[in-house]
C-alpha cells in the first residue's frame, strides 16, 4: 500500500504539471518534498515480497530520474534491512509508516524505535500502534484504516460481492499495467491478488484512508490545504515530535523485563 501511495503521489504531480501548474506552485499548495525510504528483505520462496521489492525499485528508477519534478519526490530501497541500518535510519526520519492490516500486528517494535528518536507515526489501529497511542495521545500519531474487529467481515464481503477498487487505486493499477514502471507482466500477480483474489490485506479498503491520513499530516508539517499565512506549522510538528518521544518511557526495557519477571518468569531481582 505504501508504494502504491507513492505512485499515486507521483501520478498526481505529473497530472498537475500537465495542467500547467508550476513545480513551485505544487510545492506551495499541494505537496511537501518527500523521500520515501523502504527497507526489507524477502525469504527465497516469498514470491509476492520479491515482486513488491521489484516494484519499489522500478518506481524509484522512474521517479528519481524525473528531473521535471525537482526533487519533490524520491524513492529509496535499502536492501538487507537490519538493526545496524536502523540505527542510522530511525534518528534521521521525520515519519515512519506502520501500516499492517489491523489484527496482523506486523509492526513489532520498530515503530517504538522511530518514536523514541522523534519520528511521528502514520499507522493502522494495530498492535504496538495502539499501545503507543495510549501513551503519547491521539494528537501525536496519525491513525487510519479499518479496525481489527471489522477485518473478517470485510474479507467475507470481498468473497461474496467481489473487491471494489477505488478510483485512486485503479489509477495506480492502470499506470503499472501500461508499463510506466517496467514490464507490466512482472506485477500482474500483485495486482490480481488485490483485484481478483479477495484482497486479503484490505489494500482496496484502506487505500483512500491512507491517502487522507497523509493529507492530514502534511497540513501539520506544512500549510498545504490550510492557511497559506500560517508560519507555525513546523513548530506544531516539532511539538508533536518532542511530546511523542517524551512519553515513550513506558516502553523501556527495564519496565518490560520487570513485568516479564513478575508475570511470566515468576522470579525476583537479586542483589549481586
Amino acid at each position: 500500500m505504501n508504494i502504491f501511495a507513492v505512485i499515486y503521489r507521483y501520478l498526481h504531480i505529473k497530472e498537475l504539471q500537465s495542467k500547467g501548474v508550476s513545480i513551485d506552485e505544487i510545492k506551495e499548495k499541494y505537496y511537501i518534498s518527500k523521500a520515501s525510504i523502504f527497507g526489507g528483505k524477502a525469504a527465497p520462496g516469498y514470491y509476492m515480497a520479491k515482486t513488491i521489492i521489484h516494484l519499489i525499485n522500478k518506481v524509484g528508477e522512474v521517479v528519481n530520474n524525473d528531473t521535471s519534478i525537482d526533487n519533490l519526490l524520491k524513492v529509496v530501497f535499502i536492501p538487507d534491512y537490519n538493526v545496524s541500518k536502523a540505527e542510522i535510519i530511525c534518528p534521521g526520519s521525520d515519519l515512519s509508516n506502520h501500516i499492517s492490516t489491523a489484527g496482523t500486528e506486523a509492526s513489532g517494535t520498530s515503530n517504538m524505535k522511530f518514536a523514541l528518536n522523534g519520528g511521528l507515526i502514520i499507522g493502522t489501529v494495530d498492535g504496538a500502534n495502539v499501545e503507543i497511542t495510549r501513551e503519547i495521545g491521539e494528537d501525536n500519531i496519525f491513525l487510519f484504516g479499518n479496525l481489527a474487529e471489522s477485518v473478517e467481515d470485510i474479507r467475507h464481503k470481498h468473497f461474496v460481492e467481489g473487491v471494489h477498487i477505488p478510483r485512486t487505486l485503479q489509477r495506480v493499477f492502470d499506470a503499472i499495467q501500461l508499463g510506466q514502471f517496467g514490464n507490466p507482466d512482472e506485477f500482474k500477480t500483485l495486482i490480481e491478488s488485490i483485484r481478483d483474489h479477495g484482497d486479503h490485506y484490505l489494500v482496496s479498503d484502506d487505500f483512500d484512508l491512507f491517502l487522507d491520513a497523509h493529507k492530514k499530516l502534511e497540513k501539520v508539517f506544512g500549510h498545504h490545504g490550510g492557511d497559506a499565512d500560517d508560519k507555525d506549522h513546523l513548530k506544531r510538528w516539532v511539538r508533536k515530535s518532542v511530546w511523542s518521544t517524551a512519553n515513550m518511557g513506558f516502553f523501556s526495557s527495564d519496565r518490560c523485563i520487570d513485568e516479564y519477571a513478575e508475570d511470566i518468569w515468576n522470579v525476583e531481582p537479586s542483589n549481586i
